[in-house]
């Protein structure tokens, strides 16, 4: 296939994604963090195609896919990732999504568990509150010039001292990434992440689940993931020392850990 294919939602936004493995395999649905495109995925995609259909999207606001007018609703977001999958007739899917992914995770595995397989929640939180917290920086990007502040802002949090020192390659992959983001995508989905709260419901979760926490992690410190191994029933928590983006810095560790978890037969 292209590089991506193309799904107008019931809202009219246009959502891009891309699928890779046989149509044949088990279906797994990626879902990034805010200020990436689904390129963020690039290093699992080798190891999961052998076993899985992965389906990527760019979130709303971000990458290929249109900048609707804000803000976002973590409903919406989740929405868009049931029309995908009912767009491609995955009536099933295992889930793998990373900070502002692992919200919508979260959120589906509540709201929509008929569809969701195995959970994986990487680097996430289920509350990043008080809400009040993010009103400076939305502010601040809708003011801003450009993104550039914000992306330097947004790697000093994702990446360990010694990448952002070298330039690591990586680094400027998703530096990219950050600078060529709409400013009014980012602000957006900024408001999903400060209205959501899923303290409570996420003991309600069903769904075998594994959470991989950095200890490192800035962002969604790793006493969150701890806090939601305790709070989902039967939930195993992986701790990597790593900043935010623990597929980026240990991808070796991280596929081998993720597929082991979505081949173990359910509880």
């Amino acid at each position: 296939m292209g590089e991506f294919s193309y799904l107008t939602t019931t809202d009219n936004a246009r959502i891009a994604y891309r699928l890779d493995g046989s149509s044949d395999k088990p279906a797994i649905v990626l879902s990034n963090s805010i200020g990436t495109t689904l390129r963020m995925w690039d290093g699992q995609i080798s190891a999961l195609s052998q076993y899985f259909r992965v389906l990527r999207y760019d979130a709303r606001g971000h990458g290929a896919s249109s900048v609707p007018g804000g803000p976002y609703p973590l409903a919406r977001l989740g929405q868009d990732v049931l029309e995908l999958m009912n767009a491609l007739e995955m009536e099933k899917a295992h889930f793998l999504g990373l900070s502002l992914g692992g919200i919508v995770g979260q959120w589906l595995a509540v709201h929509a568990p008929s569809r969701i397989d195995r959970l994986v929640l990487s680097n996430t939180a289920p509350w990043l509150g008080p809400s009040d917290r993010w009103e400076a920086p939305i502010a601040a990007v809708l003011q801003a010039d450009d993104m550039s502040t914000t992306a330097e802002t947004f790697l000093r949090n994702w990446f360990p001292a010694h990448m952002l020192a070298a330039r690591d390659p990586l680094v400027e992959k998703f530096r990219v990434m950050l600078l060529t983001t709409n400013r009014h995508g980012l602000a957006g989905s900024w408001r999903a992440v400060q209205e959501a709260d899923m303290r409570q419901d996420i003991a309600h979760i069903t769904q075998p689940t594994l959470l991989i926490a950095g200890e490192h992690d800035t962002v969604t410190a790793a006493s969150y993931s701890v806090q939601m191994a305790n709070a989902i029933p039967d939930a195993r928590l992986l701790m990597l020392p790593a900043v935010h983006l623990s597929n980026i810095e240990f991808p070796e560790k991280f596929n081998d850990e993720v597929v082991q978890f979505l081949h173990a037969s359910a509880p």
